[in-house]
């Protein structure tokens, strides 16, 4: 009974965690302070600029080209706009999508100063792409970046002044190859003012927005955004990967031409709604604006009320805790924690631990990140090929969502269900991840953190539960259970958006993670029992796979993108 008293326990407050680290904060509404950053306020300017698609180059964009200039000069902002053509490149691809052949469009880009009171020091800049994409509103990209600068400078113009200048600059083009943002950074004298920058972006419709991209050498900038930022969603994982990803946004063309301290912010959720005929404002989730402006909000504050801007400094580890506060530590650190780690599993094995059963547990462990990486690749084939409507795969990401933790649960049950595994398995069974720990440490020490964290706190819960008398144990190993799994959850959701379509495979992590610290817990099961659930979840799996590959396109899939490649 204490048993599964500690699993049912330690399951619910994973979920719980979970929940806090994926859901956005609830929109303010338009009566909030006027010093704070409302959605009720910047849903007013998503409304009007996301009334109907505005591509560059459009009737339409030129009206809001008209309402961006009136709401900035409203605030009492120095305002002005930049004309240039558009490129051979963009005027290709608009033309493609209009299915016209007309010459380049003449493009704009919007600079807007709020003053500080020291106008010498480097500006602070806010970026943003006012164009959408063709037969899509746009609402979330990008209109929801380009109101949360508007409300941003509305907010810093009714607080205390700052010490810098706070630039807005809302770019044209970026969806026909980052045109506008080449544009001010290449050629825009104005680029010498700018210190720091902030882009805001989104690939979806809702979900947390985080912090997914900095300036190379970010410790200083880290520890400034962990210091201001009060509901953070940030991880040094997602600056790591997005580094290997050839994705590109305005910000790209800002690193390539100066050394800026720089900061990406999009959300990713409601995956959808990217590019899509439907992104309306009505479909928006007001709590991911709330959170984009929200965070960007304290964290310009913090920049431009500095005496200096964050120097460069070697990057760090940093990660939000559920939403509630973002942990930062130096990356030689990590050889501490994964010491730690060994050590603690090592002491979990101490009491009567056998070479079989440590080899026993490390085998099982293997065949599980291996097996169920091979699985979910497998049904990701069934689900549908590779190569096809990058859009209508987007808007599949719940279904295989489904899919995968189907997967994951039918291996998991097959591999360490029905067996009681001792000290010295459970031991054995982290030696895979602590060899994983190890070889991320030196090839990406910022990304290690991932499995270096939720090592330490199971071999912590491993080593309570073998020496601990009494419920102790169990309550030690419940708890760092909790807040493991409860991680590794919300890190599988995220890796789904991300990656999933393509890459599905990438959930054997979280899987291998989670089960490590939640097996000690469960309580002993038949095997027969164990191996129909496995074998049910595995034929749902199937099913979703198979719904996924036989379900007609999705219509929310982009127009410019819009087949259902055959079976």
């Amino acid at each position: 009974m204490r048993t599964w008293f500690g699993f049912i326990g330690a399951l619910i407050a994973a979920i719980v965690l979970a929940i806090m680290a994926t859901t956005p904060p609830a929109p303010r509404s338009a009566d909030a302070p006027l010093g704070a950053f409302s959605a009720g306020r910047a849903m007013a300017d998503v409304r009007q600029i996301a009334a109907a698609p505005h591509p560059a180059g459009s009737a339409q964009a030129a009206i809001v080209h008209s309402l961006l200039m009136a709401r900035l000069q409203a605030i009492g902002l120095e305002t002005s706009m930049a004309q240039f053509p558009a490129t051979v490149l963009a005027t290709e691809r608009l033309n493609t999508w209009s299915e016209r052949n007309e010459p380049p469009a003449t493009l704009t880009n919007i600079v807007a100063v709020l003053p500080g009171t020291d106008r010498s020091s480097p500006a602070v800049l806010l970026m943003a792409h006012h164009d959408s994409v063709w037969a899509s509103q746009g609402a979330p990209d990008d209109a929801t970046g380009v109101a949360s600068a508007i409300e941003i400078v509305r907010a810093l113009r009714n607080g205390p002044p700052l010490r810098r200048d706070v630039m807005v600059l809302l770019t044209d083009a970026e969806e026909l190859g980052l045109v506008g943002a080449h544009e001010f950074f290449d050629h825009d004298p104005r680029r010498a003012h700018v210190g720091a920058i902030i882009n805001m972006e989104s690939r979806g419709g809702g979900g947390r927005t985080t912090l997914f991209e900095t300036s190379r050498d970010n410790g200083a900038a880290a520890r400034v955004y962990a210091g201001a930022v009060h509901k953070p969603a940030a991880s040094s994982l997602g600056v790591f990967i997005y580094k290997t990803l050839p994705n590109s946004t305005d910000l790209t063309a800002a690193l390539k031409t100066g050394p800026y301290t720089a900061y990406n912010f999009a959300f990713i959720g409601r995956p959808g709604l990217y590019h899509s005929p439907l992104a309306s404002p009505e479909r928006l989730d007001q709590g991911s604006l709330q959170d984009m402006g929200g965070q960007v909000l304290d964290l310009t504050r913090a920049l431009g009320s500095a005496a200096q801007l964050p120097a460069k400094a070697p990057d760090v580890v940093f990660f939000d805790v559920f939403g509630l506060f973002t942990a930062l530590y130096a990356a030689w650190l990590g050889w501490l924690v994964l010491g730690a780690s060994a050590v603690l599993y090592g002491v979990a094995a101490a009491r009567g631990a056998s070479a079989r059963e440590v080899a026993g547990g490390a085998g099982r462990m293997l065949t599980l990140i291996v097996g169920s990486g091979v699985l979910l690749y497998l049904l990701n084939l069934v689900s549908g090929p590779q190569v096809g409507n990058y859009y209508d795969r987007l808007a599949a990401i719940p279904k295989r969502e489904v899919m995968a933790l189907l997967g994951c649960f039918a291996a998991a049950a097959v591999v360490f269900g029905g067996v009681r595994l001792g000290p010295g398995t459970r031991a054995g069974a982290a030696i895979p991840l602590l060899l994983l720990a190890l070889a991320l440490q030196i090839a990406a020490p910022t990304a290690a953190y991932v499995v270096e964290v939720p090592l330490l706190l199971g071999g912590l819960g491993a080593a309570a539960l073998a020496h601990a008398r009494g419920p102790a144990g169990t309550i030690v190993a419940a708890v760092t259970a909790a807040l493991v799994l409860g991680y590794q959850i919300s890190l599988a959701h995220q890796l789904m958006q991300g990656v999933g379509p393509a890459i599905p495979s990438v959930a054997a992590l979280p899987l291998a993670l989670g089960v490590l610290v939640l097996v000690p817990l469960w309580p002993v099961q038949p095997q027969r029992i164990l191996h129909i659930a496995a074998g049910a979840a595995l034929a749902l799996a199937l099913a979703t796979a198979l719904y996924v590959r036989f379900d007609p396109v999705s219509p929310y899939a982009a127009h410019f993108n819009r087949f259902k490649p055959s079976a």
